[in-house]
């Protein structure tokens, strides 16, 4: 069916392509879900420097980062606020396949939630997301925790040009 969301059957398959969809996954009995495959959490980031965004490409500047540690238990206390995090999974789009992010409800029934971008067809990359504590007493996560669940669309047929944007890569190595 193109243009619907991929199920579990369509991204299990995929998962087991060359390359395949998802990698560097955790543990893929917890993570294929119905409808999407949960994103877990490697690093949380505090940005520390204002970025900006103009009408050119090469005026647009992302914020400075910090690196914040997780405790030996491996949880990590935040207090409220913006956090950018990055990923576990490596995600590997082929052209006729996008995604589009969405918190786990987890998060969000205790004021906590993931925003994300597109995942243009064509992109490979361990992606990063702003993860935003509401509630005012803050929120503990621990490494490793599934935060959001990416949801894969199949397009009608491949763009001629994958993603070629400055993002391509990120964070492989």
């Amino acid at each position: 069916m193109n243009g619907n969301p991929l199920d579990r059957e369509s991204i299990g398959r995929l998962i087991h392509n060359a390359p395949p969809l998802v990698e560097d996954f955790r543990s893929l009995e917890q993570q294929l879900q119905p409808n999407g495959f949960d994103l877990s959490l490697k690093q949380v980031s505090s940005l520390v420097s204002p970025g900006n965004i103009g009408a050119e490409p090469d005026q647009r500047e992302v914020s400075e980062l910090e690196n914040l540690q997780f405790g030996p238990d491996g949880w990590l206390q935040l207090s409220p606020g913006p956090y950018l995090v990055t990923f576990n999974e490596v995600v590997n789009l082929p052209l006729d396949v996008m995604a589009l992010g969405r918190p786990r409800s987890s998060l969000l029934r205790s004021g906590v939630s993931v925003h994300t971008a597109v995942w243009d067809s064509g992109y490979r990359g361990r992606s990063q997301s702003l993860l935003v504590v509401y509630h005012p007493g803050g929120y503990r996560v621990q490494k490793n925790a599934r935060l959001m669940q990416l949801v894969f669309f199949q397009l009608s047929g491949a763009v001629s040009q994958g993603y070629q944007g400055r993002f391509q890569s990120e964070n492989i190595g």
